[in-house]
C-alpha cells in the first residue's frame, strides 16, 4: 500500500533526505530506495509511450523503436543489437518509451519536483516525490529474474542482463512480468546527464496500465511525499545552495541557460 506523507516545513524534509538502512554485513549504511520527482501532486504516473500512443501503445511501440534504430545508427552504431539500448537512448532524446525515470538521489528527485516550465505556477499547486524500495520490487519478480540479480549481489538489472533474460524480446518481457512485476534497470553511462542524474528506469510492462494502482496493491514500502506549494520556492532556493540545479542535471549550455533564466526570474 502507498503511504502518503505531507511536508509543510523544511524540517519535515529531513527523513526523505537521510533514509538509509544499516547493513550488518558491511557495517555501513545503504539506501534501498529510488525516487521520482513530479511538479504537480495531481499528476498520475504515465510513461511517455502511454501518453503519446494511448490504447495503441502495444501496437506502435515496435515501429517506434525500429525507426529510431534505423535512423540513429549513424550516431550510435551499437544501437541495433539491443532493444533495451534503443529504448534508453531514445528516452534520453525524447522518444516515447515504456521507461519511467527514477533516480537514486533524493536531491535529484526534489530538483525535478521543484521544476516548472512556467515559473508562475510554482506556488499554485503542491508537488511530490515518489519513493520505492528496490529490494521490494525484486521480490515481486519471477524466479529466474530474481536469481539473475541475486547472482550479481545486487537489486538492479543491467541492459545485458535484461537482454539475456528476455532474448531481446519485448513480448517475452511482457509475458514474464504480466501485471504483477516490473524490472528496475540502471542504464549504461551513455552521457554525462545520465551520470549526474543518478538515473534508473522502471521498465513498465504492457500488463500494468495503472502504475500507482500496481504499487498500491503490490508494495508495502512505497511513499508519496506531497510537498506544500507554499514551501516550493524555499526548497528551490535551498537546492541551489546545495549545488543541485539545472547546471548539474542538464550539464552543458542547456542547463546553464535554464539555471540563469530561473536565477534571474522576477517573482
Amino acid at each position: 500500500m502507498v503511504k502518503e506523507v505531507h511536508i509543510d516545513t523544511l524540517e519535515q524534509l529531513l527523513p526523505l533526505l537521510t533514509e538509509q538502512e544499516y547493513r550488518a554485513d558491511l557495517d555501513r549504511n545503504r539506501s534501498p530506495y529510488i525516487y521520482r520527482g513530479m511538479s504537480d501532486s495531481s499528476f498520475p504516473m504515465y510513461t511517455s509511450l502511454s501518453r503519446n500512443c494511448k490504447s495503441r501503445q502495444n501496437h506502435l511501440e515496435p515501429a517506434i523503436l525500429e525507426n529510431f534504430a534505423k535512423y540513429a545508427i549513424n550516431d550510435e552504431p551499437s544501437i541495433g543489437s539491443s532493444v533495451w539500448r534503443q529504448m534508453i537512448l531514445g528516452q534520453h532524446y525524447g522518444l516515447p518509451t515504456r521507461l519511467l525515470d527514477w533516480t537514486q538521489s533524493a536531491l535529484v528527485g526534489l530538483n525535478f519536483a521543484m521544476t516548472e516550465e512556467n515559473l508562475e505556477d510554482m506556488d499554485k499547486h503542491d508537488c511530490m516525490v515518489w519513493r520505492i524500495n528496490m529490494s521490494e520490487m525484486v521480490e515481486l519478480l519471477p524466479n529466474n529474474y530474481k536469481y539473475a540479480v541475486y547472482d550479481k549481489h545486487s537489486t538492479i538489472f543491467t541492459v545485458d542482463m535484461l537482454k539475456e533474460l528476455t532474448g531481446n524480446s519485448l513480448k517475452q518481457y511482457d509475458r514474464d512480468m504480466g501485471d504483477s512485476a516490473m524490472v528496475i534497470i540502471e542504464p549504461p553511462s551513455l552521457n554525462q546527464r545520465i551520470i549526474n542524474q543518478h538515473s534508473f528506469f522502471a521498465v513498465v510492462p504492457m500488463g500494468i496500465d495503472d502504475i500507482e494502482g500496481f504499487l498500491n496493491k503490490n508494495t508495502k514500502d512505497t511513499v508519496k511525499y506531497v510537498i506544500d506549494k507554499d514551501l516550493r520556492w524555499r526548497v528551490r532556493d535551498m537546492l541551489d545552495q546545495l549545488n543541485m540545479s539545472e547546471r548539474i542535471v542538464y550539464p552543458g549550455l542547456e542547463g546553464l541557460s535554464k539555471w540563469i533564466a530561473r536565477h534571474y526570474y522576477v517573482k
